[in-house]
C-alpha cells in the first residue's frame, strides 16, 4: 500500500509579489528551494495564512537569495503582496518507508523570507 506524505515546507513565509499577466505558477527563491528540497515544476500546495485560501500550482526557479515569492497567473487573485503562506508538497511512499521518512521542513525569516 502506498500514502502520501509531506515531503517538503516552506512554513510561514511572505508573499513578494502577485503577477495576474504571467501564465501561471509560484516563483520561489532559489535558496529556498534548495533548502526545501523543492525542483522546477514540481507540484505544490498553498495555504494562505492571511485568507484561507488552499491551491495547487507548480515551481518556477527564482533568483538565489532574492527572498522571491511570487504568485503568477490565476493564482494571483488568491493573495495580496505581504500575505503570509506556507508552501508544501507531497511524495507517494510505501506504508512502511512512510513511517521512517523525515521531510525538508524550513523556516524563513517572515521579515525577509531570508533562511537566517
Amino acid at each position: 500500500m502506498q500514502i502520501q506524505v509531506v515531503k517538503s515546507k516552506i512554513h510561514r513565509v511572505k508573499v513578494t509579489g502577485a503577477d495576474l499577466n504571467y501564465i501561471g505558477s509560484i516563483t520561489i527563491d532559489e535558496a529556498l528551494m534548495d533548502a526545501a528540497n523543492l525542483i522546477e515544476g514540481e507540484k505544490v500546495s498553498i495555504v494562505n495564512i492571511n485568507n484561507g485560501e488552499r491551491f495547487e500550482t507548480y515551481v518556477i526557479v527564482g533568483e538565489k537569495n532574492s527572498g522571491a515569492i511570487t504568485l503568477n497567473g490565476p493564482a494571483a487573485r488568491k493573495v495580496q503582496k505581504d500575505d503570509i503562506i506556507i508552501i508544501i508538497s507531497y511524495a507517494t511512499l510505501e506504508f512502511e518507508e512512510a513511517k521512517t521518512f523525515k521531510p525538508w521542513i524550513v523556516f524563513p525569516n517572515e521579515n525577509d523570507n531570508s533562511l537566517t
